[in-house]
This record gives C-alpha cells, structure tokens and sequence, in this order.
C-alpha cells in the first residue's frame, strides 16, 4: 500500500547536533561542505527546530542551505514547541513567523508540532495550534502538517484519531528501542501505519551511542561486515521499516555524513541474514546497563546549577564499556571544571531535567550514582 511520502530519498539531514567551533559557535563553513555533499548525492530532506541550539539551527539553513540552492531544490522540515518554557499561546504561535524570518525559506515543506508527550500534548489544544498550523496550510505557507511525538502508543492513537488531517508523524525508532517501554517504537510503529500515514525516524542511532554501542556489540558488527560502519546498521534497520518517508541522522561532521551518504546513496533494506546480526546485537544490549542518553541536552537548558548531564552519562558508560576507572575519573573531572559547570553532587533535585527529558530517565538517581562512582 503506498504511503505520503514514499518516494522521498531515505537519508535526512538532522540539523540538531551541528558541528562546533573551537569557541563553541557552528562551523558553518564545514556544514556548508556537509550540505554539498548531501544535496550531491540526491538527498533533499532537512530537518530543524525553532529551539534547536537556540536558534542557531534555524540560521544556519539559512546561511548553509536556503542561501546557496534553489528554493525547490529541497524540503525543509521545522517545528512549534509548545513546552520547552512557559509561555503564552501568542508566544507560542510566534514561532511560525519567527522560523519564517531566521531561515528566509518562504513556506516550509514539513511542518510538526515538536515533541508532543503525555505531560504536556494538551497545550497544543489549548493554545489552539492544530488550527493554527492548518491556517498556515491554507495560505501555502505549509506544504504539509505532521507532528513529533515521545509519548505513550495510547496517546498516540488518540491523537491519531482525533486529527485525520496529520500526514505524518516523526517517531524515535532504533533497534535498540523497540520494546523499550519508555519509547514503544515498535508499537507506535505499528499505529501509525496501521493510519496509513508517513514517518520519520528521528534518533535511529539514539543520539550517537548506537555508532559506539561498547565493544561487545561493535565485535558482532565488525565480525558481519568489516568495511561497514557501526553506525551504519542502525540507519539501514531504521531505513528498512514500514511507511518510512526519511531517516533523520544528527550529522555532526563531515566524516559522518561521507559515511551516511556511501552507503544510503543506493539504500538497499536489510537482508534476514542482516536482521540476524541485529538480532544477535539487541541482545548483548538488552543486558547492558549504560544509560540510553541520546544526548538532546533538552535537559540542561533550566538546569539551575549548570551540570552537563548527557556529557556526564557518556563518562559514566564508559565504565559500562571496560574503560578503566581512573581515565573515566579524569575525564569526569575534566568534564565539571569547565567555566559554569555544576558536578553531579551538586544536583539540587529540583525535577527540571526528568520534566523535559523525552527518554523519561531517572536523572536524579542517575547523578547520585555517578556523583558516588566518580567523585
């Protein structure tokens, strides 16, 4: 059964997780070179957000992107978040106008609202946003409506049902994700193509763990395809699934993104034989006990005290992995000296990380471990 969005090339670009700088700004002049390379090899697909790096996401489209190519050269996907800080519903759909003005895109192809989850969905009916963005469809200012979603498959089937108008919705689905019931990939999976509409996979390699998934997994990798990347089996599973209109990868370097583009270029699914080696990869998974972080740092934006969360996850798995506990201790204490930095001791619980956090982890348990391990 045909589906929106079927003949769309399978690689997105995910403008999340840009590459830096050594002041810490965007190396906008190698995501310039990423973007050539990724429109060279006929992929079309980007994706940003109104609170993607404060907005430097959206600017960067439009210096690196919408200034250098033909308007209808490629789509471009961004997004409404109703959540991420207390607003007004006027604040909210500002937004729209200000994406507008910071990538200079004119219209946008794919329009979401971002982020919708069990705690917070109902700000988007109560700031009446649906209609707000099916206005904006109607004066061709989006091509199409969608809508990102963390939450349970419960809420989404009710949503689902409640707004037929939706072409697609952007989901978390990786296969280390797929019984996991704080994300229910598999199951929302199912949902949204049993609605006959479109997805897009965000997060196939669970904000970069999957391309270093500890050396126990790695092996099982390296042993099926020695000339394939890690990386590049969790975008190809990702890639392979039902009703998939792109796979998003945050490419953060020009080698990531040559990788990305060797192999999706002439994307061919997963053979069984291929599905076996995943398979036998969940499994060494499904008993680890690293934390699944994917690094969106939703959570360090209110942090009070200012304590670099995914980064200190990273460090902590690193145990997990076999590094021996002295590098791991120093590379902790490299991690909270930097200017403004708070430790994990000094979480004050306040509850702001685990409220934005889409992957619903225990951060405060998890900083009164590491705090133990490593200080």
């Amino acid at each position: 059964m045909s589906y929106f969005g079927e003949q769309t090339p399978k690689l997105g670009f995910g403008l999340m997780r840009l590459p830096k700088t050594a002041d810490g700004g965007e190396d906008l002049e190698q995501v310039k070179k990423m973007v050539d390379i990724f429109m060279d090899a006929g992929f079309t697909y980007f994706d940003t957000a109104f609170v993607y790096d404060r907005g430097d996401s959206e600017k960067a489209v439009k210096e690196c992107l919408v200034d250098r190519y033909p308007r209808d050269s490629f789509t471009l996907a961004t997004k409404l978040n109703a959540w991420y800080a207390p607003m007004t519903e006027e604040e909210a759909k500002a937004q729209f106008q200000t994406s507008l003005e910071r990538t200079g895109a004119g219209y946008f192809d794919y329009y979401l609202l971002h982020a919708l989850k069990n705690e917070s969905y109902h700000l988007y009916d109560d700031f009446h946003l649906w209609d707000f963005i099916r206005e904006q469809k109607e004066q061709g200012l989006i091509k199409h409506i969608g809508f990102s979603f963390h939450g349970s498959s419960e809420l989404l089937e009710q949503i689902l049902n409640a707004h037929p108008e939706v072409e697609f919705v952007q989901i978390q689905y990786n296969y280390a994700d797929l019984q996991n019931p704080k994300v229910e990939a598999e199951k929302c999976h199912e949902i949204i193509c049993r609605h006959g509409k479109g997805i897009v996979i965000m997060e196939p390699i669970k904000g970069g763990s999957l391309a270093a998934p500890g050396p126990a997994v790695e092996k099982i990798f390296r042993q099926a395809a020695p000339a394939m990347s890690v990386a590049s089996w969790a975008v190809r599973f990702a890639a392979s699934a039902d009703n998939i209109i792109t796979v998003l990868s945050g490419m953060s370097n020009l080698a990531q993104m040559e990788d990305n583009v060797s192999y999706m270029k002439d994307f061919k699914p997963l053979t069984e034989a291929e599905r076996n080696v995943i398979r036998a990869a969940q499994n060494v998974l499904a008993n680890s006990d690293a934390i699944p972080c994917t690094a969106c740092h939703y959570c360090t934006e209110g942090c009070p005290m200012q304590i670099p969360i995914p980064e200190l996850f990273a460090i902590r798995n690193r145990l997990t992995f076999g590094d021996a506990e002295a590098d791991v201790k120093a590379a902790y204490e490299t991690a909270v000296t930097e200017d403004g930095r708070g430790r994990a001791s000094e979480c004050i619980q306040c509850g702001q990380c685990e409220n934005a956090c889409p992957q619903y982890l225990p951060i405060i348990s998890l900083l009164e471990e590491i705090a133990g391990k490593l200080e």
